[in-house]
Formats: structure tokens, C-alpha cells, sequence
């Protein structure tokens, strides 16, 4: 594989055109932002339930997952902090981060968790946001990622992977019955209700990333009414939405959706990435049979599902963080646990640019934020403004970068010039500083994490690292 030319690297719009060019792929992009263009239009939501709401722009803060809130589920000063950060940062639309229904079903021990003791901390999150911001809190439970106690537990799992049981210790007795299952979807709803008393506009039923309810998407093989054809892959998700309209009528329901998914990479000669089995590959919701590819039949059918059901609010990515983080979230540095990117992460920018784009316009009754932009760094505001103004895509979210640089969208809708200084150039510290149970934080940019001890704690874990992918 060829060297990969960093985004920071290339200073004018030309020499990005050009550069993607090379590659043979293509990211629209406008030479300049205007500041009361296309991103700065209001962004109207119609929930087929809870009605119209309207953002003032279209910027989004993307739900993160915190590893950084207090045993108890509770919010702790560094996520008030960080909450903060989202009401200062200008954009429209938070969606917040992403909180488990129940404690065993946190990805980390330090996990926001909703439920009757936590609901009233979740409200006084949700105040310390602007009024004028359109709210989401993401509902969640993590199935195979969930890791709710520092000493782990076997993780409970949609159904027998081929390949993902042995990367976390689990079997054919760690799969959830259809009981079980039946029990969570019925979670889900009373934590919607709690969410609609806690002052949320909507929620978000997440569907993405690996967890649960992207796992279920692709239960192939699992025998039951959870599994098998695409209705029983998606009865989870739309039976927790059908029980949200019945209880909370008033709540607006948003997903977060994986529109595809590719094979998981392992690190190979040299560090980089590659698939960790050869030939056909089914588990790969919205894939193309090969593990590599994108085929999004599915995944439409899934969205004219949930626009059925008066779901109004989308949040396209794809893949998972603990299998595929190039397709998912592309850069140049990898977390310490991942590996090298297989691909100059443009190439991953633009597929996923491209399946934003397509679900964007065929289902235009829907409004679709995009995601998985940090790397483009200096151009992801030209970009973002081309997607919305040629209706690639109805908004644009920040994840990573609102860590660095929280006011990006408040600077671009202002007209000013950029910080350079807080650009998040993907050095994936905010993700390996947690793998190795540090709180979440943007290391090198942010001073109040750059002061913090955990900094040399997470220097040598990067070591170890660069060691390891040679």
C-alpha cells in the first residue's frame, strides 16, 4: 500500500480535489462557507407522533459514548462538562450521549444509565442545554460490548458469531432468549417515558455501532421471531417504537443506523487492517454478501419501516468501532486495540458520504444527519455545507470534534475564521485513553485533559501500541 498523503496536508480545496482524485473517489465540496448558507437554515423534524420541532441550523452534536459518568449511572461533573461544551457549541441538534437502560447493559462501568433513581440528574442534563436546541438522548443496551463492571462479565449476544464470539468470550449460552428480549423492548419504552419526563424531545432507539439493536439486524440464523427474514431481524427496533407511541404519544423517536457493515479486520503485516476471513460473509446488514462491499436494499426497506412507524430523524454511519473502525469512523491513526487503516480514510469518508447520499434522497421524508466527517478536519465545513445545499444528506454531526473544537459550529455561523489549534486531527486518543479504563477526553487539543495525569498513563499505552502494529 501506497503512503497516505494526511488531510492536514492538503491546504487548498484544489489540492483535496485533486488528491481524491488520485484515489478515484469523490467528496463534494465548496470552495468557501457562507455563513447564512445551507448550514445555517432551520432544520424541521416531523415526528409522525410527536410532531413538527425545528432546529435553528443545521449542525448536530452526535451521540458519543461516556466512560466518564459516575458508578451509579448518575452524570458526573466531567459529563456536565462536557454538556456544557454542547449547549456553547452552536449547533441545532444535540443528540445526546449514548445512555443504557439498565446497568448490566453499559459498555463501561462509568456509562450513563436511565432509570427512576437516575431520571431526575437526567433532567438537570438536559437543562444545562440552549432552549433553542432540538434534544435526543440515545437509548441503549451494548449485547456483546456490554462490559458494565471493571472485572467484565460474559456479554450477552443476539445470536452465534462465526467470528466475533471468540474476540469477546462468548457462546451459545450467552444468547439472549426471545423472553429476554421481550422483557428489554418493553425497557426500552418505560426509559423513553422516563426520557420525555427527564424534558428529551425525542429518543433514540439505537441501531448501529455492533450493539444490540444492530446486531439483531443481521440475526441470519436465529430461529424465532427475532431473527431469520428481515421482519424478525427488525422486530426489536420496531416493536420498542410501536411501544413508545402507544405510551409516550407526545416523545418524537429518532435511530441511529449502521446503514452497512463489512467483515471484521484484524491488524495484519505491517499493522494494517485486513478482513479476518476470505469469501462470502452474510452477517453484514445493508453489505453486499462479500464482506466489502455495499448493498443498501435492505437497509431502504428498514427506512421505509420506520417512516411507516412516523420516525422523522435518522443518523446515518456505519460498521462498528470494535471491528471495522476504518469504515466507521475514518483515520489516520488508529485506537490502540485497532489496527492501521487498510484504505487512505477518505476513501472510507466518501463510501460513507455516498450511502448518506443515497438514503438521503430516496427517503426524503426523513431527515438524515450525516456522520463519520472528522477527518476532513479544515474542509468538513465546505463539505457539510455541499451536502445540505444539494440534498446529500439534511444536516451534519459532529462526534469527535466536538470533543477538540466544540465551537466549530458557532465560529461557522459567525463568520469567522477557524482555530486551526482545536481541529480534531483523529489521533483516536479519545478512544484508546477509555480502552485502557481512562476517562473519555480529547488528550492532545483540550488543556483540561492535556493536564490531567491519565495524559502519561495514555503515552505509554500508545506506545505499546505502535509496538504492537509495528
Amino acid at each position: 500500500m501506497t503512503r497516505i498523503t494526511q488531510v492536514k496536508k492538503l491546504t487548498t480545496p484544489a489540492a483535496l480535489q485533486a488528491h481524491l482524485e488520485t484515489l478515484g473517489v469523490h467528496i463534494p465540496m465548496d470552495a468557501d462557507v457562507d455563513s447564512a448558507g445551507a448550514l445555517a437554515r432551520p432544520l424541521t423534524v416531523v415526528d409522525g407522533s410527536a410532531g413538527a420541532m425545528t432546529a435553528p441550523n443545521r449542525w448536530a452534536v452526535l451521540p458519543m459514548e461516556g466512560w466518564d459518568g459516575e458508578t451509579d449511572g448518575r452524570p458526573s461533573d466531567l459529563v456536565r462538562r462536557r454538556w456544557d461544551r454542547f449547549a456553547a457549541s452552536g449547533a441545532g441538534l444535540v443528540w445526546g450521549e449514548a445512555t443504557a437502560v439498565r446497568p448490566d447493559g453499559r459498555a463501561n462501568p462509568r456509562q450513563l444509565v436511565l432509570d427512576e433513581t437516575t431520571v431526575d440528574d437526567m433532567a438537570a442534563l438536559r437543562a444545562r442545554l440552549d432552549p433553542s436546541q432540538v434534544t435526543v438522548l440515545q437509548l441503549t443496551h451494548s449485547g456483546r460490548y456490554a462490559r458494565p463492571t471493571a472485572a467484565g462479565q460474559a456479554p450477552k449476544t443476539a445470536y452465534p458469531h462465526p467470528l466475533l464470539d471468540d474476540r469477546v468470550g462468548s457462546g451459545a449460552d450467552q444468547v439472549l432468549t426471545d423472553e429476554e428480549l421481550d422483557e428489554l423492548v418493553e425497557l426500552f419504552v418505560d426509559r423513553a417515558v422516563l426520557a420525555a419526563d427527564a424534558g428529551f424531545d425525542l429518543v433514540d432507539i439505537k441501531a448501529c455501532h455492533g450493539y444490540l439493536g444492530h446486531e439483531l439486524l443481521s440475526a441470519l440464523d436465529r430461529p424465532g421471531p427475532y431473527g431469520g427474514d428481515l421482519e424478525g431481524r427488525t422486530r426489536f427496533l420496531r416493536s420498542a417504537i410501536e411501544g413508545i407511541r402507544r405510551r409516550a404519544p407526545h416523545l418524537g423517536v429518532a435511530v441511529r443506523l449502521s446503514l452497512f457493515d463489512f467483515v471484521p479486520h484484524t491488524a495484519g503485516p505491517g499493522g494494517r487492517g485486513i478482513p479476518e476471513t476470505q469469501g462470502p460473509y452474510r452477517w453484514a446488514f445493508g453489505g453486499d454478501g462479500t464482506g466489502l462491499g455495499v448493498d443498501l436494499a435492505e437497509t431502504h426497506r428498514l427506512l421505509a419501516m420506520l417512516r411507516d412507524l412516523g420516525v422523522g430523524l435518522v443518523c446515518a454511519t456505519a460498521g462498528s468501532p470494535y471491528y471495522v473502525p476504518h469504515i466507521q469512523r475514518p483515520a489516520y491513526f488508529p485506537p490502540s486495540d485497532g489496527y492501521r487503516p487498510p484504505e487512505d480514510p477518505l476513501v472510507g469518508v466518501a463510501r460513507l458520504i455516498a450511502a448518506t447520499t443515497e438514503v438521503t434522497r430516496r427517503h426524503p421524508e426523513l431527515q438524515v444527519v450525516a456522520a463519520g466527517l472528522s477527518y476532513l478536519q479544515e474542509w468538513l465545513p465546505n463539505v457539510g455545507q455541499t451536502l445540505v445545499d444539494r440534498g446529500a444528506a439534511d444536516a451534519v454531526g459532529l462526534g469527535r470534534m466536538i470533543l477538540s473544537y466544540p465551537r466549530m459550529p458557532a465560529d461557522v455561523l459567525s463568520g469567522r475564521e477557524l482555530d486551526r489549534r482545536l481541529i480534531c486531527r483523529t489521533f483516536s486518543d479519545c478512544t484508546t485513553a477509555p480502552r485502557h479504563g481512562m476517562i473519555s477526553g480529547c488528550y492532545p487539543l483540550d488543556d483540561f485533559y492535556h493536564q490531567r495525569e491519565e495524559r502519561l498513563r495514555l503515552a505509554a499505552a500508545k506506545k505499546e501500541a505502535r509496538v504492537r502494529l509495528g
